[in-house]
């Protein structure tokens, strides 16, 4: 039986918990003016915040919507960082660790300590064991997810009266019934928790051992092709009627053809960079000088974006790509060619 957790409330509006939910809203912001505002009278703020929450005055604001291109073309809805971000985090502070209990230890996206390397490296885990790999994405996942079927998730893991207001009030803040917009701070939460039941349901129901997934990537790994072809059929009768979710795609191939995935091309042996993120690498780094010059960007942020590039090919095959890409003087040892 699941266990329902109760008498979260007081721990959500708590004074302490505000202000380490500002705290984490505001990291990496504190220069921007609606944070410096806030911060000039930050007890009265934190305040009004709470009192809007016990008195069941707050509501989700206004999405501000933009387009962003990397590395596809996908829309972001921003809210006010008074109060949303900061009530959003408060609610997960007290909610995440609930939920990080309960998920499996091969999810991988937007769960903390478990980030896009640590997927890499159980890929190559799995990949290491030879077979057959199922690689499957969800067609338009955040926008396809029904909030009458994410609220029952959530409501079967939560009992407060209180913090379920609250999380439906963030759920309901984009109309139609379905999507959790891409730039809430709840959302990434909620993907997980929306798919935790898919990751019970291969773990356990199809008895896969080799499984991970980050965010709605997920592959399957197996010795021969045929429990694959039975698998992508059952799993997609799984995510139809169970979560009203479909493929983008389902493709089953030999581990020996190399398996994209979290950015990188996964083989037996060693790991290369993905071609579309090395296009992506390659477009940044031309850009960076023409940039510079125009006082686009800052000698920080320039350099900020070649070390963030470096961060990526040390976990690869890439000694002579550095070269190739100007990076020759980074000194770390390339981990993926380490003994």
């Amino acid at each position: 039986m699941v266990r329902r957790h109760g008498n979260l409330w007081e721990s959500v509006v708590s004074m302490d918990n505000l202000r380490l939910a500002y705290r984490r809203a505001s990291r990496g912001r504190k220069r921007k003016r609606p944070v410096e505002r806030f911060a000039r009278d930050l007890h009265a703020n934190l305040e009004e915040i709470r009192r809007s929450l016990i008195e069941r005055t707050f509501t989700t604001g206004h999405y501000t919507v933009k387009t962003v291109y990397e590395p596809k073309e996908r829309l972001i809805y921003v809210l006010p960082f008074k109060p949303d971000r900061i009530v959003q985090h408060a609610l997960m502070n007290v909610l995440a660790p609930i939920w990080s209990r309960s998920f499996i230890k091969d999810s991988f996206g937007n769960i903390p300590g478990r980030g896009l390397h640590a997927g890499s490296r159980r890929t190559m885990e799995f990949t290491r064991g030879g077979g057959w790999v199922l690689k499957c994405d969800i067609s338009k996942f955040y926008p396809s997810i029904d909030h009458d079927i994410l609220f029952g998730i959530i409501s079967r893991k939560v009992k407060d009266r209180d913090v379920l207001w609250l999380v439906r009030d963030i759920i309901d803040s984009f109309p139609g019934g379905k999507n959790v917009p891409i730039g809430n701070y709840c959302s990434q939460w909620f993907g997980n928790v929306y798919l935790h039941g898919l990751d019970r349901f291969v773990k356990e129901g199809l008895k896969f051992r080799r499984y991970l997934r980050y965010c709605d990537d997920f592959c399957l790994f197996a010795d021969g092709k045929a429990g694959l072809l039975s698998a992508r059929s059952r799993i997609d009768e799984f995510l139809r009627e169970r979560l009203g979710l479909r493929f983008s795609h389902a493709d089953i191939f030999p581990v020996s053809r190399g398996l994209n995935f979290l950015g990188y091309c996964h083989f037996e042996d060693y790991i290369t960079m993905r071609k579309s993120t090395l296009s992506r690498m390659r477009r940044i780094l031309s850009g960076l000088p023409e940039m510079l010059a125009r006082g686009e960007i800052s000698e920080d942020s320039s350099r900020s974006s070649r070390d963030s590039i470096r961060g990526w090919l040390v976990w690869a095959c890439t000694r002579n790509l550095r070269e190739t890409l100007g990076l020759a003087d980074f000194n770390a040892c390339c981990r993926a060619e380490l003994p």
